[in-house]
Parts: C-alpha cells; structure tokens; sequence
C-alpha cells in the first residue's frame, strides 16, 4: 500500500511539474503566433496541474492517515477543474469565432507539432500509470484524475492533427 502511495504522489508531482512548464511554453508561443489551438492547449495544462495538486493533497492525507472522503481542499479543487473544463471550452467556441470572422490565422504551427507530439507520449505515460495505480488502490478520485489526463491526451492529439493540417 505504501508503494503504491507513494507511486500515486510521484505521478501527481510529475503531472504538475510538466503541466506547469508545458502551460506556460503553450501559452507563449499560442499568444505570440497568434495559435488559439496552442493558446487553448496551455490554458489546459493548467486545469491538469488543479486535478493534480488536488491529487497529490488527497495521496499526501492518504499517508498522514485513514482517509474515509473527500476533505474541503479535494472537493474545491474538482469544481474549479469541472468548471475550468467548461470555461476552457466557452473560450475556445467565442475566439474560433471571432477568429473566423477576423480572418485570424496562426503564424507558425511548429511549435504546436513539437509540444503535442511531446505531450501525447508523456500524457499517455501518465494516463496509463494512474490508471493502474487507482484501480490498486480502488482509488476513484485517481481514476478520475487518470481520466483528465485521458481528455489531456486526446487533446494533445487534436492539436498535433490541427497544427498538421494546417
């Protein structure tokens, strides 16, 4: 139980720490070539890393002692990842179409093959790992948490065929 513990930690922090850095790489290159798949993409890294700390919380609790629910710190961090899923989705919609009716268009989508392509093999790592992890553990807020690293992935995977495409 403990190795699995702390194997669940271990991936929380590795999806933090990727998240915040893929986050901020997106977002600067989405803004600065004007890529609203790019831009959207960073702004989705940083609902993994809410899931994430809410995650690692939660393990972190799990080895202090028995943990027979959700405590007010895990229950806030999965409505703001709920609700930033939702928010994300709204803010793509309005600037897909005010890029339509702009006639925006990115500059470059290179770094948007690199980053998704990076991002499909390291998401799918993680999706896996969790995956296995919080069924060992009976875990649903891991299996949960797998599965918003699953929406990660298939989003890693429409921006690699978008910036392809394009």
């Amino acid at each position: 139980m403990d190795k699995l513990l702390k194997t669940a930690f271990i991936l929380s922090i590795i999806t933090i720490v990727y998240n915040v850095i893929e986050g901020i790489v997106s977002i600067y290159f989405g803004i600065g070539d004007e890529t609203l798949a790019l831009l959207g993409f960073g702004i989705d890294s940083f609902v993994e890393v809410i899931s994430g700390l809410g995650i690692a919380h939660m393990v972190w609790r799990m080895n202090r002692t028995s943990v027979a629910g959700r405590d007010g710190f895990e229950r806030l961090a999965l409505r703001i990842t709920g609700t930033a899923f939702y928010l994300l989705v709204a803010g793509l919609i309005i600037g897909a179409a005010i890029n339509i009716i702009e006639g925006g268009a990115p500059q470059t989508t290179q770094v948007g093959i690199i980053i998704s392509t990076l991002s499909i093999l390291t998401m799918y790592f993680l999706m896996s790992a969790k995956l296995q992890v919080g069924r060992r553990l009976n875990s649903d807020a891991i299996i949960a948490d797998a599965n918003c690293t699953k929406t990660c992935f298939y989003l890693s995977i429409i921006l690699l065929a978008s910036s392809g495409l394009y």
